[in-house]
């Protein structure tokens, strides 16, 4: 099949998803080196070992296998679904290094570790976070890993809305306000789901539109994918309310029950933990919908779905 080269051929989703996690983490890491690149004046040494310890720092790297796998069923170059995920891996990175900070979510672990601003101070972490999502754009706009001047403008485009004041940080905002910071709150069901939808769901959804734009995907077949995409945002969030009920902080890695403890917003509030769990299986249903035109092609993006919900961390 053409497109295939440079893509990791292991076979089941497991596998495929390790060996997609390992090849993103080498990219990462190539890219947080201390030698100073074209452009650069210098890379102080403290921010670089504060970067690297934000994000070569494991996890399971699902936004990047999304848009890596989207663009390998499409038949689209590896180099260009590879930067086009790191991109968003690094935009999502920076994301968790600021919720952890103080003013925010005020976590002290993350994926195990201590959290940036434990490990160094909350001046550094700040920056980490601020050089983190520009480093993001860099990658995603370099024309070393695509070639085509309008899928580089899209891919920058949609990132910087998936990211920004209309979706993940205008969604980070709604929940702070969903624990009364600015005066008394109470979500319905639909103000949770848009929340959720923009903090979590929006970075999720473009990370497989970005690989619909690096294969070559038609207008119909994006918006299909699109629809995969915001359905298994959705779930993504909701499988992360009922785990932060119900999982331990040591196979989180991260302090759980934290969100109950801080009043913030969840389908499981709303719905309850069985309606919470009867709500992913519709919405796996609805990826697995979306994805039919493909067929079998579209295995492993339907076994992501099962994944997300299926997960216990």
């Amino acid at each position: 099949m053409a497109g295939t080269t440079g893509y990791p051929q292991a076979g089941d989703f497991t596998a495929r998803l390790s060996a997609v996690a390992k090849s993103v983490e080498g990219f990462l890491g190539e890219r947080l080196g201390d030698a100073v690149q074209a452009g650069e004046i210098a890379r102080p040494p403290r921010l670089m070992e504060a970067m690297r310890h934000a994000v070569l720092n494991g996890g399971k790297r699902l936004r990047p296998f999304l848009a890596i796998e989207t663009a390998r069923m499409l038949g689209g170059p590896f180099e260009g679904a590879m930067a086009a995920g790191a991109g968003v891996e690094l935009v999502h990175c920076y994301s968790l290094v600021h919720d952890d900070l103080p003013a925010m979510d005020d976590d002290d672990l993350r994926r195990g570790q201590p959290t940036v601003h434990k490990k160094y101070d909350e001046a550094t972490a700040i920056l980490v976070g601020d050089a983190l999502q520009t480093l993001a754009f860099e990658i995603v706009a370099d024309p070393a890993w695509q070639a085509d001047p309008l899928i580089r403008s899209e891919l920058v485009l949609g990132l910087a809305r998936a990211s920004g004041l209309g979706g993940m940080v205008g969604g980070q905002l709604l929940d702070l306000g969903a624990e009364g910071r600015f005066g008394p709150a109470n979500l319905d069901v639909d103000a949770t789901l848009q929340l959720q939808a923009m903090k979590t769901g929006a970075i999720l959804a473009f990370s497989v539109d970005a690989g619909a734009l690096v294969g070559g995907a038609s207008p119909e077949e994006r918006r299909a994918l699109l629809s995969y995409g915001r359905a298994l945002g959705q779930a993504f969030q909701v499988a992360d309310d009922i785990l932060d009920r119900e999982a331990s902080s040591e196979a989180m890695g991260k302090r759980t029950g934290k969100d109950k403890d801080a009043g913030k917003a969840t389908l499981v509030d709303r719905l309850g933990l069985d309606g919470a769990r009867a709500e992913c299986e519709r919405l796996v249903g609805e990826c697995e919908t979306a994805l039919k035109p493909w067929g079998e092609a579209a295995a492993t993006l339907c076994e992501a779905a099962r994944f997300t919900v299926a997960r216990k961390s």
